[in-house]
């Protein structure tokens, strides 16, 4: 049983609310072309056992179920497990939901031949517990298929505006060293027979201009609207001005419409 310090405990609870706060399957929807192309390269066969690392609300979860695999999704948050579920209902698809922890997963060793997690697992404040219990709960000969957000990504510079206004838990790694590829190399490393390293892009899309999706985050994303509403009014402008010429910066797209591309590191591990 993982030990926890009442500080930890404390970040934990802290960490669960915070994703719990808005609406992150908003925020999925824009991402689903990209899940769905994820599960795609796996090339899943129907009948295999999948667990869906902190499944959110279900975008990696439901694909997968839709070719045939038996899929087991796991988050901490309820509110998008609920979301997960009444989307499997309204597609007729079977899917087991739990309410559990990435650093603590409630499953028996071996229990999966595929292991994945889109922009969930990263976010854990103990990353060695979650290479651990994706690595315990996978099959021998099995995968581990992850997608993590990229420091220089678009999303990890994102990141790093809001850290500049509001600085993450001292006790936390950076979630986005999981998109480092020596930093994975060195977490799946044991019980791992053969890793796969390769830089991706997710689109955004959204019918409405970069400044709206600005909005659009911080109404729906638990992390933005925390770092809102940690600062004053003019803390808000400051942010709000500044991930607004982020997204424009990096707009493709060409009337009021946004399309942004996001980099991040699909990790295909191998279990021995």
């Amino acid at each position: 049983m993982n030990t926890i310090s009442p500080e930890m405990e404390s970040l934990k609870t802290r960490l669960k609310a915070m994703w719990m706060t808005g609406d992150f399957g908003q925020v999925a929807k824009h991402i689903e072309t990209g899940a769905e192309e994820f599960i795609d390269r796996l090339a899943l066969k129907p009948g295999v056992r999948l667990l869906d690392v902190a499944c959110g609300s279900g975008n990696l979860a439901i694909p997968a179920a839709r070719l045939g695999a038996i899929v087991t999704g796991v988050d901490i948050a309820t509110n998008l497990l609920e979301q997960a579920r009444a989307r499997a209902e309204s597609e007729g698809l079977t899917i087991q939901f739990d309410e559990g922890d990435a650093e603590n997963l409630p499953y028996a060793d071996a229990a999966f031949e595929t292991v994945v997690s889109m922009f969930g697992a990263m976010f854990a404040p103990r990353p060695e517990l979650v290479a651990a219990e994706l690595v315990r709960v996978c099959r021998p000969g099995g995968r581990i298929a992850l997608a993590n957000w990229t420091p220089d990504g678009f999303i990890g510079q994102m990141f790093k505006i809001s850290g500049k206004y509001v600085p993450p838990p001292p006790t936390m790694p950076s979630p986005v060293k999981w998109g480092d590829e020596e930093t994975v190399r060195e977490r799946l490393h044991d019980g791992i027979a053969g890793l796969q390293l390769t830089r991706r892009l997710c689109p955004f899309k959204y019918p409405f201009p970069p400044a709206g999706v600005v909005e659009s985050f911080r109404t729906y994303y638990g992390p933005t609207q925390r770092a809102f509403d940690a600062l004053d009014a003019d803390g808000q402008a400051a942010l709000r001005n500044d991930l607004a010429r982020l997204w424009a910066e990096h707009n493709q797209a060409t009337d009021d419409t946004t399309l942004v591309a996001g980099e991040y590191l699909e990790v295909i591990a191998t279990r021995n």
